[in-house]
């Protein structure tokens, strides 16, 4: 992650209009985001309470093998570990806790948790036209949880962890043809396919450019037919494949 590019980034973004920042202790750039937002509190772009602040708590994030492959921990009790997130959330050290990458199954877990104080506000997922968790989506909504979706664009394709022979989601000859239609670029439908759906969407950049064109996703809408059609591109693809 490059660090010393974030906090140009983050104000870019907050001139912009985005007021969603997600961020992760992993990333290593949590100052200098800090930094960022505070600044553009200073000079009146914003208002704390505009700005959701997305952080994530981790020890040894990515556990590895002597191989280099993942290590997967099924023991983990999630109920003990909720409970002392809603014990941060009872000390005022954040306003709001919620998952990453559960299932149905773990989510029930925390939700029917005997003596649940704060049930999850949001779970963050893989989401993009090839994996488009409808299923998942239509849960969460029922239980009024937001879905946040990460790898909307498809993916940054790091060699570490997405199979190079993936498919290039942006390339997809649907998107590109409802692009085409709106004067828009694939990304564009993309991100709006998400919006319209109630998928919180995650677009990663660096790119002041990249970040304002991402932005541009509010003047226009796609028809019902047209969800339909990005719909049919689900083929349950996963790009940031976790699995040992």
């Amino acid at each position: 992650f490059p660090v010393s590019e974030s906090e140009g980034a983050v104000e870019v973004a907050l001139d912009v209009g985005f007021r969603h920042i997600d961020n992760a202790h992993l990333y290593g750039n949590e100052k200098e985001v800090g930094r960022a937002i505070q600044k553009k509190m200073a000079d009146g772009t914003i208002k704390r309470n505009d700005v959701f602040y997305t952080g994530k708590a981790g020890g040894d994030y990515i556990p590895m093998d002597e191989n280099g492959k993942i290590l997967l921990d099924m023991s983990t009790d999630l109920c003990a570990i909720w409970e002392a997130m809603e014990k941060c959330k009872d000390a005022g050290l954040v306003k709001s806790i919620g998952v990453s990458n559960f299932n149905r199954r773990q989510l029930e877990k925390i939700l029917n948790k005997p003596g649940l104080k704060h049930k999850p506000v949001l779970n963050q997922v893989e989401c993009h036209p090839y994996l488009n968790q409808s299923k998942l989506l239509d849960y969460c909504k029922s239980k009024d949880i937001l879905l946040a979706g990460y790898n909307v664009l498809g993916s940054h394709r790091h060699k570490i962890w997405v199979d190079q022979n993936s498919p290039v989601l942006l390339e997809d000859p649907v998107l590109v043809e409802i692009a085409k239609k709106y004067d828009k670029t694939p990304a564009h439908i993309a991100i709006r396919y998400q919006i319209q759906r109630g998928v919180v969407p995650i677009a990663k950049s660096y790119n002041p450019e990249r970040i304002k064109e991402n932005f541009k996703v509010f003047d226009f809408e796609l028809t019902p037919g047209e969800m339909q059609s990005i719909d049919g591109m689900n083929r349950n693809l996963r790009y940031t494949d976790l699995k040992p």
